[in-house]
């Protein structure tokens, strides 16, 4: 493939967020570091991706003979759908014009794959001069049968597929039981439709979480915010360039941070050691309307308590299945008591088998306060703690913790 055409083609213009070449590689060597194999003999698929501006596709392809790919394969939107999903940035792309098999009319309605199976030009090495490409009969949509079929010949799909699709896209994923590596953000863990996968062991959050800062490239003209941009100016990526916080990898791929497990206290010496001055001031404090404590902070979950504990979101990038089992989501969790609004009385209730055990006048906060776990302040139901998370440690026979 005429690489020199790649790397002068016009960027298009969209809103998704461009994933950084070191992103993906640093990523990638975290699987290698623990199984070395993990993409040998693999097709590897980048849907809604286009070497003309993806680093997907020109890390996999540059890495072919590394990762010991059979095959790399990516597919891209047709200009209109494009034009139809972002068109506050859309731009006509100049990349097809380089090539004899260009066609106007196609460029517009239809996508096009991208192969990458053999060293087409002689050099002696299959990389991203290899790449091969042809319009796709349809508009390159993921969810189309034309990229299904593509889908159910891969074996890890790797892409970062727009936030807008993100439900639609994992499911349309696991359907048909492939590994994958997608970008997303940490709040998506808890989606209803997420979370299930999250829970029973079918998808888990990768090496890179949200703990740490993610920098994305943005295309020219993005609504990007000041802060987010003069961040990434600070970590070193100036220009088109946005930051995001809570951004992270989701996978069904192993890798050794997973099985690495959280060094933590006792519940006396949290109580007694903890950085946290709120922790120390009113210690840990049970819900009002769910069986359990609640642990505001990862590092201050005591590891000599058996009963369910709820924490935050930002456990799940620490999450080892063998130290702990996930629950529930607190946001959905069966409660002990139910949120009964009586608006037509002016009243709300938590009742336990139809009577009431609690009642306060209407308004508007107290009726979204819905069904949320609540904290149990001196008998009454205090706040809600935000995006818990409900575990249970996991025990040996002997009774101790299986990591501890």
């Amino acid at each position: 493939m005429a690489n020199d055409a790649l790397l002068n083609a016009k960027k298009q213009k969209n809103d998704e967020f461009y994933t950084l070449y070191e992103y993906i590689q640093k990523e990638v060597n975290a699987y290698l570091e623990y199984d070395p194999n993990t993409f040998k003999g693999k097709t590897v698929l980048c849907p809604c991706d286009d070497p003309e501006w993806s680093n997907f596709t020109k890390f996999f392809a540059q890495n072919f003979k590394k990762l010991g790919l059979k095959k790399l394969i990516s597919t891209s939107y047709s200009m209109e759908a494009k034009k139809e999903k972002y068109e506050q940035y859309h731009q006509m792309t100049l990349f097809e014009t380089f090539f004899p098999q260009y066609d106007e009319q196609k460029a517009r309605t239809k996508g096009k794959i991208f192969t990458l199976t053999r060293d087409t030009n002689k050099s002696g090495t299959i990389d991203y001069d290899d790449l091969e490409w042809q319009y796709l009969e349809g508009d390159g949509d993921f969810r189309s049968d034309e990229v299904k079929k593509l889908r159910d010949e891969a074996d890890i799909i790797v892409t970062n597929p727009p936030f807008s699709l993100f439900r639609e896209f994992v499911a349309w994923v696991l359907e048909a039981s492939k590994k994958c590596l997608l970008i997303g953000q940490i709040g998506m863990a808890t989606y209803k439709e997420i979370f299930p996968e999250i829970k029973d062991n079918h998808l888990w959050i990768g090496v890179t979480c949200n703990d740490e800062d993610m920098v994305f490239e943005v295309p020219e003209g993005a609504s990007v915010n000041p802060k987010d941009k003069e961040k990434a100016a600070r970590m070193g990526y100036v220009g088109n360039y946005t930051r995001q916080g809570n951004a992270c990898w989701f996978t069904n791929l192993d890798h050794g941070r997973r099985h690495a497990p959280l060094q933590l206290m006792s519940k006396a010496d949290n109580l007694k050691y903890s950085k946290h001055k709120d922790l120390l001031a009113k210690g840990y404090i049970p819900y009002f309307n769910y069986d359990g404590i609640d642990v505001p902070y990862v590092d201050a979950i005591p590891n000599d308590y058996d009963g369910v504990m709820g924490v935050p979101t930002s456990f799940l990038g620490k999450f080892n299945p063998d130290q702990f089992e996930i629950v529930d989501n607190g946001a959905y969790a069966p409660k002990t008591l139910d949120h009964v609004a009586y608006k037509s009385k002016n009243i709300i209730c938590y009742e336990k088998d139809g009577v009431a055990v609690w009642t306060t006048p209407y308004t508007v906060s107290e009726r979204k306060a819905g069904n949320g776990l609540r904290l149990n302040e001196n008998g009454l139901p205090g706040g809600l703690p935000y995006g818990r998370i409900l575990i249970r440690a996991r025990r040996n026979s002997d009774g101790n913790n299986t990591e501890n």
